[in-house]
């Protein structure tokens, strides 16, 4: 792929839509969210083999959001790749909805594991590379999990059951942007190095921005060959990225919309929905 302009786009897209959702909603997981949308559009945009038209697709690539509470983040891409009308975005949490605040599979078209209890979802997608590798089929899978999630012990004997049974269709993503629900990672559990950590855990591992759309994809433009390592990609990220107001912000977990905190976060949306191709 030569041309970025078309993901960079998605990316846009996405961001715009899971803000207007939450602007609907009057709250919300604001900030892990967006951290997130240039991996998401990477994903959907130009890696992934996908169905939107069939989601039970059995050729299809999967990806499991271990990190649940970026849901919205994740239900706009599906709605703008065609998996569901993008108007039921507007009824994100609601009695009755398709999309709860979490991912849930039996709800929503293109969710593949219903995900939210943090440590969880990366033990679900070694569950779904371990079956495909052993049916002999080359479908890849990708997760992605929070940096505060990797508190949780569960994500390590995940990891290690990785590297022993070396799933290289398995690709692991850190959404590295440095704060968790009650502080920063350096305050609550330090982190050390999580580049190191995976290699010493039998990973290939390496960092990118989290917003560097080029840089993500070449990474996973090609799948591993059948001698290499499972891959970790540690994405060097901001809580709230892609919006200056919700990046600024000292806790941007879970927003709830004062009147002046609506106000700044209508005013990115307006400059996004500017900005020239």
């Amino acid at each position: 792929m030569e041309n970025y302009n078309e993901i960079k786009k998605l990316a846009k897209d996405i961001r715009i839509s899971m803000l207007k959702m939450l602007l609907n909603l009057g709250f919300g997981h604001f900030g892990g969210s967006l951290s997130v949308v240039e991996t998401l559009a990477v994903l959907y945009g130009a890696v992934m083999k996908i169905d939107p038209k069939n989601p039970n697709w059995e050729g299809r690539d999967y990806m499991v959001l271990s990190k649940g509470h970026a849901g919205p983040a994740l239900y706009a891409a599906l709605a703008i790749k065609g998996y569901f009308p993008k108007e039921e975005l507007m009824t994100l949490n609601v009695n009755g909805t398709h999309l709860p605040s979490h991912p849930d599979r039996l709800l929503t078209k293109g969710v593949d594991a219903t995900t939210g209890s943090l440590g969880q979802g990366v033990s679900l997608a070694t569950g779904i590379a371990m079956a495909e590798k052993l049916s002999g089929k080359d479908n890849r899978v990708f997760t992605i999990l929070g940096d505060g999630e990797l508190n949780e012990g569960q994500c390590w004997e995940a990891f290690q059951f990785i590297a022993h049974h070396n799933l290289n269709n398995l690709t692991v993503f850190v959404d590295y942007n440095k704060l968790q629900l009650d502080g920063t990672l350096e305050e609550i559990i330090k982190p050390f190095s999580l580049t190191e950590k995976f290699k010493t855990f039998g990973f290939d591992s390496v960092e990118v921005k989290g917003d560097d759309i080029e840089g993500i994809y070449n990474l996973l433009k090609n799948p591993r060959g059948e001698n290499e390592r499972p891959l970790a990609v540690i994405l060097d990220t901001k809580k709230g990225q892609g919006v200056k107001y919700i990046e600024n912000l000292k806790n941007s977990h879970h927003l709830r919309l004062t009147d002046d905190v609506k106000a700044e976060i209508e005013k990115a949306v307006a400059e996004l929905e500017g900005e020239v191709e």
